[in-house]
């Protein structure tokens, strides 16, 4: 809108009317409210944290001051286009699995509810021993559905009490992510995930000429993960010091050695943004990659344990039938 010469205040009027959602229209037009009645485009932005985080709110503060907000807006809006790329690439990796677990468990359920008790009434008559597996399974079927209440009941306790705990307690984020880092395969992605969040923010900050001190405060927030949100802070406190960017990050020991000397090479030319943008472009790539290989390497786990977990119980339920067609 800004490019094409439309004001500000007039661009926010179409933008909010056009929108379908009301929740949008609301959060927009009240923008406009503030703007109209002399605010700042950032003043009016910061009174919505929820919506617009610092890091939005330090670019477009930035972009008024210099007079470029078209530009910042632009770089923005490409940033976080990327970002949200980045992460829906992640949760896609996350939630076949996640998908397919939660699939078995409900199969699993009404096998054990409703299928497994006709059988256990149909052995009742045989009057003889049932193999071992699927006694078990005839024991574990009673269980449940005796206990069924209660075992949904605890993993439904259990699942909220990690997700509040996770929400709540800064430990135990501390944990989770430092053990995410180290797990196979899925570390690995998270790691190139977190180091293109970094050179991707980093760029954007030093495009919209934010200080480097300033800018590691909102590139830390946007690692996504603690141990480099952690790490860039301490590299933020070591760069006010005088140190220099790329000898911070070697000495933090996160970053691998080529990161480390494609951000030397930007502060020798003074093209550090443009360094930092290859780098993001680079591991965005990597996290493509590394997820697609992700997904065809849980492919073939997922449908082995399915097979393992459903085939286990239905040769369970017919192993007395075999027993008697050999033995007839």
């Amino acid at each position: 809108m800004m490019s094409s010469g439309v004001p500000l205040v007039q661009a926010f009027e179409i933008v909010g009317r056009g929108h379908d959602n009301p929740a949008m229209q609301d959060l927009i037009l009240g923008v406009k409210a503030d703007v109209e009645a002399g605010n700042s485009l950032t003043d009016a932005l910061s009174k919505r944290p929820l919506q617009f985080n610092s890091l939005y709110c330090n670019l477009v503060e930035a972009g008024e001051h210099a007079g470029i907000l078209e530009a910042i807006l632009h770089k923005l809006a490409t940033y976080m286009e990327k970002t949200e790329a980045l992460k829906s690439k992640i949760k896609a990796a996350l939630f076949y699995p996640a998908a397919v677990v939660a699939c078995a468990i409900i199969v699993v359920s009404i096998l054990m509810i409703f299928v497994i008790p006709q059988f256990s009434s149909l052995f009742a008559n045989f009057g003889a021993d049932l193999p071992a597996l699927t006694q078990f399974l005839i024991d574990a079927s009673n269980f449940f559905v005796a206990w069924w209440w209660a075992i949904f009941g605890i993993m439904g306790g259990v699942i909220f009490g990690f997700l509040e705990a996770k929400k709540r307690s800064k430990k135990v984020q501390d944990f989770l992510d430092r053990a995410i880092l180290k797990a196979p395969v899925l570390g690995e992605v998270m790691e190139k995930a977190a180091i293109a969040r970094f050179a991707r923010t980093l760029e954007t900050m030093f495009a919209a000429g934010t200080p480097l001190v300033e800018a590691m405060s909102s590139v830390a927030g946007a690692c996504g993960n603690i141990v480099f949100e952690n790490a860039t802070m301490k590299m933020k406190d070591e760069i006010s010091t005088g140190t220099q960017l790329q000898a911070s990050m070697r000495e933090c020991g996160l970053f691998p050695n080529m990161v480390v000397q494609m951000v030397a090479i930007g502060e020798e030319s003074g093209a550090i943004d443009t360094m930092l943008g290859k780098v993001a472009d680079w591991y965005e790539q990597e996290v493509d990659d590394a997820v697609e290989g992700l997904t065809s390497l849980l492919e073939p786990a997922i449908m082995a344990f399915l097979g393992v977990v459903i085939g286990g119980i239905v040769i369970g339920m017919y192993l007395p039938i075999f027993k008697m067609g050999a033995a007839v």
